[in-house]
């Protein structure tokens, strides 16, 4: 690995301010702010906005907002074009 080509990777604490949650890990990103830690260390800290701990998706609050079913849309869209194909090799009567 060449030298000074390559940004520093250090333990780095990341903060979701959402959830009040921070973890600890190793990263390339650089914060001039820092935060006493658990184990006596001091270590950059980087405020997120979302994390494991706040998105919809990973805490089971995601909702799916679909006021019409997928047939129905698409029923809607494309009618009845679809039923009932003429000339099909495959379901033509012997």
């Amino acid at each position: 690995m060449q030298q000074d080509k390559h940004p520093g990777y250090h333990p780095v604490v990341f903060r979701d301010r959402a959830a009040g949650y921070a973890f600890l890990t190793r990263s390339t990103a650089t914060s001039d702010q820092t935060i006493d830690w658990d184990d006596g260390q001091t270590y950059p800290v980087v405020d997120v906005e979302i994390s494991s701990e706040s998105h919809p998706f990973y805490t089971g609050k995601a909702r799916t907002v679909d006021s019409e079913g997928r047939i129905a849309r698409f029923e809607r869209r494309f009618g009845t074009r679809g039923q009932g194909r003429q000339g099909s090799g495959a379901d033509a009567p012997a």
